[in-house]
């Protein structure tokens, strides 16, 4: 069975994918202030790594665990539901498939206990 990582052209064209996410972020005012002071760049490579481990690439992501990471970010509910729906339209601006879509949805939900503080 072939991985959405192969189906969607591989490190390439998820590497357009999260700079398109992060093109998105940057244009809303309540998702700014958690990025200030970040290093976008290195933000950008996490992400890309995250994206094609969770894809069925051979980029494994490694490094601190999502709840380290966003440990001191205060992520809200909204902010999450926000970066969802953004990250939502940016598969769907790259011809994503719907049901591709809600497979990889479904994962972005499945760590949201991780990111988000209650």
């Amino acid at each position: 069975m072939e991985s959405l990582y192969d189906k969607y052209g591989g490190f390439e064209t998820v590497s357009k994918v999260v700079h398109g996410f992060y093109d998105k972020i940057s244009t809303s005012d309540s998702l700014k202030p958690y990025f200030e002071g970040m290093n976008t760049q290195l933000l950008i490579d996490h992400q890309t790594k995250f994206f094609c481990d969770i894809m069925g690439g051979p980029v494994a992501f490694e490094g601190r665990t999502l709840a380290q990471i966003h440990a001191n970010m205060n992520v809200t509910e909204e902010a999450f539901a926000e970066v969802a729906e953004l990250l939502e339209e940016t598969f769907e601006d790259f011809g994503v498939e719907e049901s591709d879509i809600e497979t990889l949805m479904s994962i972005v939900s499945d760590v949201k206990d991780q990111i988000v503080q209650q």
